[in-house]
C-alpha cells in the first residue's frame, strides 16, 4: 500500500503486511484486547490504537521492528526484562527477526491499564 492510504480498521492495518507476517500482528492484537478487556479499539495517527479511560497503547510495524507505544515514562521500573528492548523515549522495539515477548506485552499493557484506571 502507498504511503498515502488512511486505514479505517485494525483489520485493514494488518491486511497491508504480508501473509506470513499478518499471524504475530492478529497476536499482538489479541494480547492487548484481552489485557485491556472493555478497551476501544481503533485507528489513530493511522496505526492501531487502544483506549481505556483515554490513550492506552499503540502499536506499528516499522522496517526492522514493531513498536509498541505505552505511552508512559514508568514502564522501566513497572516491568520486569523491558531493557533487552531497544526503544526510545516513549516506544519498545520488538525486531522482526527474534520472537515477540508476548508475556512481556501483557504486562505492559495490563500496567497501562492500571494506570487509566486510578
Amino acid at each position: 500500500m502507498d504511503g498515502n492510504h488512511k486505514f479505517t480498521t485494525v483489520d485493514e492495518y494488518i491486511a497491508q503486511y504480508p501473509e506470513e507476517m499478518q499471524p504475530t500482528l492478529a497476536e499482538i492484537r489479541t494480547v492487548i484486547k484481552e489485557s485491556a478487556p472493555g478497551a476501544e479499539e481503533k485507528i489513530s495517527y493511522n496505526i492501531p490504537a487502544y483506549f481505556l479511560n483515554g490513550r492506552l497503547i499503540y502499536f506499528s510495524v516499522n522496517k526492522r521492528h514493531i513498536g509498541i507505544y505505552p505511552l508512559t515514562s514508568g514502564m522501566e521500573a513497572a516491568t520486569e526484562g523491558l531493557s533487552a528492548y531497544k526503544g526510545a523515549k516513549a516506544s519498545i522495539h520488538f525486531r522482526l527477526d527474534r520472537p515477540i515477548p508476548y508475556d512481556l506485552l501483557r504486562q505492559i499493557v495490563r500496567f497501562r491499564v492500571a494506570e487509566n484506571t486510578k
